[in-house]
């Protein structure tokens, strides 16, 4: 059964160290992640939670589509 409190701790688990930009996190890798503990959301539901809920991160795709990655801007947190 899904519980509410693992959605941030996939979203932790879901970031990747980049030598340019420092930490970021593609939907793709948070949906995978979600789905390890029972919540299956599509990648505009995880879009969605991103913006709302981790306000230092920002949106940097270089292409169209759901499949976003987003960067930590400078002196962020993860909430």
């Amino acid at each position: 059964m899904p519980r509410h409190s693992d959605i941030p701790v996939a979203f932790r688990n879901a970031i990747k160290r980049d030598p340019k930009r420092g930490q970021i996190v593609s939907t793709r890798d948070f949906v995978a992640e979600l789905a390890k503990v029972n919540h299956f959301w599509s990648l505009s539901q995880a879009n969605e939670w991103i913006k709302h809920y981790q306000i230092c991160f920002r949106d940097f795709t270089d292409h169209e589509g759901e499949d976003k990655v987003y960067f930590m801007m400078n002196m962020g947190r993860i909430i």
